[in-house]
Formats: C-alpha cells, structure tokens, sequence
C-alpha cells in the first residue's frame, strides 16, 4: 500500500511498460513518486506504474462577502464553502459548465456568512452531503434551521470523499472552530487557508505540503487604519490574531511555508474598502522574487467573478 494515497487512487494506478520478466497485476510496492505533471510514478521491482488524472480547480469567487471554490476530479466534485446565494453558486458553475446536481460533497471552513450563505439552497435541496465539524454544524444549523446532511469531522482528522483525501487542520479565527483543508488528489495536492489572524507551526506544516495554495491576504494595515466605513472594534477584530491576514502577513506566511512543489499560489479574501489588488500582489510577489520562487504563479481571486479554471 502506498502510504498517503486513498484506496480509490491507488485502484487507478494502472501498468505503463512490463518488463520481460516481470509478472502481470503485480502489487505496487516500494516508494511512490508525485509529478507535478499530473501523474504518479511508482516502482515494483522493475515494472513501471503511472496514471493520468484531470484535476480541476475554479475559485468561485472569494472576498469578504462570499468565497467558495470548485474542485473536480475524475470521479468526485467538491464545494469548499458556498459563500454566495444558491443563485450566483448555480450561475457560476455554469460558467464553466458545471451544475450543483452533480456535486459530490461540500466541505465547510467555518460558519461565517460570507462562507456558508448559500449552504441551505444547495446543500438541503438537492441533499448533497456537508462535511464540517461538530461546533461549525451547530452554529450553522442556528443560523439556517435547515435539513441538511451533515458528516461531521473532529478537526485534525483525515477522511476521503471518493478520490480525494481530506486533511483538515485548526486555523486562529474567530469563529467556533475553524479549519483549513489540505485536499490531496492523485495528481496533486491543494491547500486553503482563507480566514486567519496569523499562521501558525501547524497552517506551515501544512501548507508546504500543497501544490496550489488558496491563501488570505485580506487588507492592507495602512488602509484599514484610514478606513472611515469601519469602527474601531472591527478595525481591532481584523488586526488580532483571530482576525484576517494583511498582505504583508500573508507574504511572511509565503516565506514560511514556501517549497519546491509550490507551483501556485492564489490570494483570497481581499477587502474589498481596505485593500487593492496591486498591493496584494505586488507584496507577496516581491517576497516571491526575493525568495528565487520562479517555479510559483501567482494569481488574485475576485469576488465578482470566478478566476479562470485551473487544470493540472
């Protein structure tokens, strides 16, 4: 068996060359090497294995009044969050071709709005399964009175959903337990950490496991402090260490976490009074350079449109 990988991926692995030698339907065995090209190369004694998979990847939409993001895989369809109306998730799908009926399970951050408001129009009517842990059900079920199927995780636990191995990891926000997700497929392996105050030893561990990484970068610290349209206790909820990431705090958590496999970054969340897309980007991308990360594409997500589909 080879460690890390969900039953289902491991049955898709299927023979590339035989050696003379070498016996049909042998047993992978030994160790397994992740391409970022979208294949696993594993070695038994001299026969070599490979699979070709399509992974897809659409940020919805992510800002401060709604995120969500698509992920598909050649057997399962994924939500993470549903921060918009049901109607703008079903238009948005569309946008790409896809539809909310096939939807294979929605995974949910945290309770929040701006991640969970069009939960009750998807998730109950069409009784797709919501996967989140105890606390999070609970103040999502006060906020919606809603029948919905909730497969409920304790944080810091793995599970699958048919070809996508889930890890789920506590991050320091303000809300009753917020998670982020590390989702590891066959081809590769994606990482989102949308709403925290700071990063954590464990949001790095994490993260530098990832691929493609959905990470927040929220406002800019001089903006927020000048905005007029924010109280002070909102501007000092933002600013905590339970709050949202400033761009520059977002570019130090780059650094952190930064490894060879890293191949693209999104930054999500923007404030849409205390930031501007070209300070966000021009902070984490100047980190990017000062670190050599060639190998990263740096990308921003919107909240009015979903970004261009990602596919590995």
């Amino acid at each position: 068996m080879i460690p890390g990988l969900p039953r289902k991926l491991l049955a898709k692995i299927v023979k590339l060359e035989q050696p003379r030698t070498g016996a049909l339907n042998r047993r992978v065995r030994g160790q397994c090497r992740f391409n970022f090209a979208g294949k696993i190369v594993a070695r038994s004694g001299d026969a070599l294995y490979r699979t070709f998979v399509a992974v897809k990847l659409t940020i919805l939409g992510s800002g401060s009044a709604g995120n969500s993001a698509y992920l598909e895989t050649d057997e399962t369809r994924v939500l993470v969050d549903v921060g918009f109306s049901a109607r703008q998730i079903r238009q948005r799908l569309a946008s790409i071709g896809r539809a909310p009926e096939n939807l294979t399970a929605i995974l949910i951050t945290h309770e929040h709005s701006d991640h969970v408001q069009g939960l009750a129009g998807i998730a109950e009517k069409l009784n797709i399964p919501v996967y989140c842990n105890r606390a999070t059900q609970e103040e999502i079920q006060g906020q919606l009175q809603a029948r919905i199927d909730y497969r409920l995780f304790a944080t810091g636990g793995g599970f699958e959903i048919g070809d996508i191995a889930v890890e789920t990891f506590s991050v320091p926000h303000d809300a009753q337990d917020p998670v982020g997700y590390l989702l590891r497929t066959c081809a590769v392996t994606f990482g989102f950490a949308t709403d925290l105050g700071h990063v954590t030893t464990l949001v790095m561990e994490r993260l530098r496991a990832a691929n493609v990484v959905v990470l927040e970068a929220n406002h800019d610290v001089k903006m927020l402090q000048d905005c007029l349209r924010r109280p002070w206790s909102l501007k000092q909820r933002i600013l905590s260490r339970h709050g949202h990431l400033s761009n520059e705090a977002a570019a130090e958590a780059v650094a952190e976490f930064m490894s060879a496999e890293l191949r693209h970054l999104y930054l999500g969340h923007l404030s849409r009074d205390c930031n501007r897309p070209d300070l966000a980007f021009g902070t984490v991308q100047s980190r990017l350079d000062k670190l050599n990360a060639t190998q990263v594409q740096l990308e921003l997500t919107t909240q009015n449109l979903p970004c261009p589909t990602l596919a590995l």
